[in-house]
């Protein structure tokens, strides 16, 4: 469902351009909407290119590139493969304080290929898809950076802006490597956002998580002739997982627990001597997920005794919960309220209402109203992010916009479909507005700036941030074996 270029860029232009009201933007945000409207063709582009490409977990290379030339394009000084990921870089425009950066992840999830159409059809059978939006965020947030860059760069503000190009968010948490390496350590604030079936200042926080692989060693046999020659480590991996699932009982209502089974064994007729599985431990605090972990790599050792095996736990990456801050929830609530909501046109209403009846949704099509502030839970559901580490070391100030229909399931095809058409589009492009009006905020006002820094610091306290990562560089494919 693609739309004639030179209608689609006049609906963007009439249908994004915010709604004053009796608030009237600043000189410094009409020109944020003015430059985001120049780029806007080529921002949407470059979101269609990486939601084709799927390209997932540290194999980013071409979405990566596309970002970065980008960048560079537009005047950024950019650094490529950044704290030993090839796919991770900095783009930097500037000088002096303050320094505000900005997020863009573009990451695919495996297996969700689909068409831009509202009935599921893979694009390429197999093959990955952006079901998280990452398409959309990565192109949506290089857009506020670069309009900062030309307010910058036409002397109307001071400072220095950076836009940080995150890979692998989807499975190893590229940000905690990215932590490590010190590379917020200058800066004073951090925006990010993320697509959504709504549109909000998001000030909720998100579950820690920590992952790790238990591997089981035993003794293969003839499974029929000799099996009590055997020592299955398949056994030892049923018993694992029996025990996590009798534990989901007794604990509490915060934490979540899964598992994948990457090997159970090759063929019926052996008596397994390796399984192997991948789990994952959450909880909406670090201080609560701890415990939990501890108690499940106790229960790993349990089921190998039981299966009379040897058994192996290797940390694979874990990430904190996102730290709130209302201070900066208030000057993004109030930037997406000169903005004001997302227009759709009936043709959009209909992708989406399809979409909905295709996955046994309501059909009530597209919200993208624009509500006042929440309150902060204490316990939130929902998912894990990286910056989550992120926001433990720099203030952060997080945003959410609709890109795709109201209750569309996450993770899936439906996400796939609304970011490679307009709807998709649109959401990105009011992204780049609101989060670039909400920056320069930060640059205009330091009295703001320094009541968002106040927060961070009354948050955190005394917490000192320790990544959950093991010694080393970051798991890495080596796609040199590939075939």
């Amino acid at each position: 469902m693609k739309s004639n270029n030179f209608v689609y860029l006049l609906l963007c232009s009439v249908l994004i351009v915010p709604i004053y009201g009796q608030k009237e933007p600043s000189e410094s945000k009409k020109a944020i909407i003015k430059s985001i409207e120049k780029h806007q063709q080529e921002l949407i582009n470059i979101s269609d290119k990486i939601w084709a490409l799927a390209e997932t977990a540290f194999e980013e290379n071409q979405s990566s590139k596309l970002l970065a030339d980008y960048a560079e394009k537009q005047g950024f000084t950019v650094e490529r493969g950044v704290a030993g990921m090839p796919t991770a870089f900095v783009a930097t425009y500037g000088s002096g304080k303050p320094v505000i950066s900005i997020l863009g992840e573009f990451d695919a999830l495996p297996g969700i290929s689909q068409k831009a159409q509202p009935t599921k059809s893979p694009l390429n059978e197999g093959a990955g898809g952006h079901g998280c939006g990452h398409n959309l965020f990565g192109a949506g947030s290089l857009g506020a950076a670069i309009a900062v860059k030309e307010l910058i760069q036409s002397g109307k503000i001071k400072g220095t802006v950076k836009f940080f190009g995150t890979p692998s968010e989807e499975k190893y948490f590229g940000k905690i490597w990215m932590v490590r390496e010190g590379l917020w350590n200058d800066v004073d604030a951090n925006i990010s956002w993320h697509p959504s079936a709504s549109t909000k200042a998001d000030v909720q926080s998100s579950l820690a998580l920590v992952d790790f692989k238990v591997e089981f060693f035993g003794q293969a046999a003839h499974a029929s002739a000799d099996p009590w020659n055997g020592r299955s480590a398949s056994d030892a991996l049923e018993l694992y997982t029996t025990g996590i699932n009798y534990y989901r009982e007794h604990v509490k209502p915060t934490v979540r627990m899964h598992y994948h089974i990457q090997d159970g064994g090759q063929v019926v007729n052996v008596v397994p001597d390796y399984a192997r599985l991948w789990m994952r431990v959450r909880d909406t605090k670090r201080s609560g997920m701890m415990p939990v972990y501890e108690r499940v790599q106790k229960m790993a050792e349990g089921a190998a005794i039981m299966a009379n095996v040897d058994y192996k736990i290797s940390l694979i990456s874990g990430i904190y919960e996102v730290l709130v801050n209302r201070e900066g929830g208030k000057l993004m609530q109030n930037n997406l309220e000169l903005l004001g909501p997302i227009t759709y046109t009936d043709e959009e209403i209909a992708f989406g209402k399809k979409i909905q009846e295709v996955t046994k949704k309501e059909q009530v099509g597209m919200d993208s109203a624009i509500n006042p502030l929440e309150e902060t839970k204490e316990h939130p559901g929902g998912g894990s992010t990286d910056v989550g580490d992120v926001s433990w070391n720099v203030p952060n100030i997080n945003l959410g916009v609709t890109t795709a229909p109201k209750d569309t399931p996450w993770h899936s095809w439906a996400v796939v479909a609304c970011g490679g058409m307009s709807i998709g589009h649109k959401g990105m492009l009011y992204a780049s507005k609101a989060m670039a009006m909400t920056m320069t905020d930060l640059y205009e006002n330091p009295e703001a700036l320094q009541k968002v820094k106040a927060e961070y610091k009354e948050r955190k306290g005394d917490e000192v941030y320790e990544a959950i990562v093991p010694e080393g560089p970051p798991p890495i494919p080596d796609n040199s074996k590939k075939q």
